[in-house]
């Protein structure tokens, strides 16, 4: 069988005396012509006025910035881009008014390669439009914008907080600790401060039962950012969402909240499939490139395991980790060696004994781990995995026979070859 990996995939060879169960996702019907179909929502959206009406009503539409999301999501922004670029200059506003900004929350810059993938070679190369991807990081790009309810500083990148016009675009489907991908979240993390990705993303947050896949208006990440979200009177979305090849299956656009809620409810009726009890073995990824670039991104595979497997059981996490542990991710590197064991660090994170960017997901690696054993299945060599506990094998196959010698040969085992496109849900969770 094709398991997602990489920009390939990866062929599984399943043993027939295996207790095997695949979960493929349900077939989406991929929108043809999709920049039409962008174009014509953004002329009837949901929840708002028209594009065009809030462009005329502006006072002044001298500036406009739009989000997109950045090199490690497979979300085709191009296409989304090409479609809003040429409502807008149809409204009267020109390309060189445009500026687009990639939202890196905290992950490393895109390189140019990343860069004319994400905005299209038309618009990188011949439009000539302004591309931005200033780092979190530095201060000096960020605006401080007060505070929200609970005393968290508000830090949004200046020259998104200084546009005439603010879009946010991106693709919605379900994440492990956001609830949802899409919406608020290009703003937080997308373009905010360190210090508000950080109180986003706090270990308090991050350890509330709601921070979960699926999980959204109970979940405090998605009820902080919308709150800043709100306060930076967002003008305009349009999200989408992707098959299992990237491919867009759905259109929202308009208002924040009603747009992008529209495809959470999509997301609901046709991502979660309920199971009756727990696998023994189960075997996951995140979908294949760009998703599976590096040790760091392939925790959110790990969580979705978690979600289908029995305590004590065995997660098979294949992801090709083309990338090693993760360019930019030098704290999360420094944890994954730190020698300790997953309780030890969880509960030094918990504590704020430790409080370093990207502690929310060595936090999620050491729930999981304290939970179930990894065996970790990429181009990463075994002493590059860290001693936190993960294992490694050379083979998928071979962490199979690992596992049937921990479970025996009955043990139950359930494949999810793609990603966050089908998730499992144990009834009455």
């Amino acid at each position: 069988m094709r398991f997602d990996y990489g920009k390939n995939g990866l062929e599984i060879n399943l043993d027939p005396s295996w207790n095997v169960t695949i979960f493929h996702p349900k077939k989406q019907k991929v929108i043809e012509n999709p920049v039409d179909v962008i174009r014509n929502k953004i002329k009837n959206p949901i929840g708002s006025s028209p594009l065009r009406d809030i462009v005329n009503q502006k006072i002044s539409s001298q500036k406009v910035c739009i989000v997109v999301s950045d090199a490690t999501r497979p979300v085709p922004s191009h296409i989304i881009l090409e479609a809003i670029i040429k409502e807008l200059n149809e409204y009267g506003i020109a390309k060189a008014q445009i500026t687009i900004l990639i939202a890196l929350g905290l992950h490393r810059p895109s390189n140019k390669d990343e860069i004319e993938r994400i905005v299209g070679k038309n618009i990188w190369r011949q439009w000539r439009i302004n591309v931005l991807h200033p780092s979190p990081k530095n201060r000096l790009h960020v605006k401080e914008l007060g505070k929200t309810s609970n005393g968290s500083p508000i830090y949004i990148d200046k020259d998104f907080y200084e546009a005439d016009l603010k879009i946010l675009t991106g693709y919605v489907e379900p994440h492990f600790f956001f609830g949802f991908s899409g919406g608020r979240k290009a703003l937080v993390p997308g373009i905010a401060g360190q210090k508000t990705i950080m109180d986003n993303h706090s270990a308090e947050n991050i350890a509330s039962p709601h921070a979960r896949f699926g999980i959204f208006k109970e979940n405090p990440l998605h009820q902080h950012a919308l709150e800043i979200a709100k306060k930076m009177e967002i003008d305009f979305i349009v999200n989408v969402c992707i098959n299992e090849d990237h491919k867009i299956t759905q259109v929202a656009a308009g208002d924040l909240e009603k747009a992008h809620e529209n495809l959470v409810n999509y997301q609901l009726k046709h991502v979660f499939r309920e199971i009756s009890e727990p696998y023994d073995i189960v075997i996951c990824g995140n979908g294949g490139y760009p998703l599976d670039l590096n040790l760091y991104q392939a925790v959110k595979s790990m969580a979705i395991g978690e979600m289908a497997v029995k305590e004590g059981g065995t997660i098979i996490s294949v992801n090709e980790c083309s990338e090693g542990v993760g360019i930019g991710q030098e704290k999360f590197k420094e944890l994954i060696f730190s020698g300790m064991n997953p309780k030890e660090i969880y509960d030094k994170i918990l504590n704020k004994e430790i409080i370093v960017p990207d502690q929310w997901e060595i936090q999620i690696l050491a729930r999981v781990l304290m939970k179930a054993e990894i065996y970790v299945i990429s181009k990463l060599k075994e002493k590059e995995i860290g001693k936190i506990g993960l294992k490694y094998a050379k083979s998928v196959e071979e962490a199979i026979k690992l596992g049937l010698e921990k479970h025996g040969r009955d043990a139950k085992i359930l494949i999810l070859p793609n990603g966050p496109q089908l998730l499992p849900v144990l009834k009455n969770r």
